[in-house]
């Protein structure tokens, strides 16, 4: 783990917004993606989770870490 995160997204920067102190940057999600959640049994027996059934994720996270290599 070189930056201490563990899903990686590839993307594209859309937008760029600088303010004097912090910027507002985009980006359109480009490579294919597998995320993964780690939940209770009861949550996935209470949501009647298959395999190919289609759901949202709802991603709640710290901060989106930009990487370019």
């Amino acid at each position: 783990m070189k930056y201490g995160a563990r899903n990686t997204i590839t993307a594209k920067v859309t937008s760029l917004k600088k303010g004097d102190v912090m910027s507002l940057v985009k980006f359109h999600v480009t490579g294919p993606v597998e995320m993964a959640s780690v939940l209770t049994t009861e949550s996935a027996e209470s949501l009647d989770l298959k395999p190919n059934d289609e759901v949202q994720l709802i991603i709640k996270a710290i901060h989106v870490l930009p990487v370019k290599e």
